[in-house]
């Protein structure tokens, strides 16, 4: 059985990195901690950047697949 049998479990893929992305961004703003706000945005911004483009990449994958 292939590990992504529907090609819209590949969404799944990309949410997990936009959950981090938050995580990423609320923990050190909640904490206070020294970080300047453009790091922090950066940083945010290329993780969800990061889990759009695994998602795109794990659909064609997955679509382009053979069935078994």
């Amino acid at each position: 059985m292939h590990l992504l049998r529907h090609p819209r479990n590949a969404a799944l893929l990309g949410v997990i990195f936009i959950v981090i992305a938050i995580i990423y961004f609320v923990v050190p703003t909640a904490l206070g901690l020294d970080v300047t706000t453009y790091d922090i945005a950066a940083g945010t911004t290329m993780l969800i950047g990061l889990g759009i483009a695994m998602a795109i990449m794990a659909y064609v994958l997955a679509v382009g697949t053979r069935g078994e």
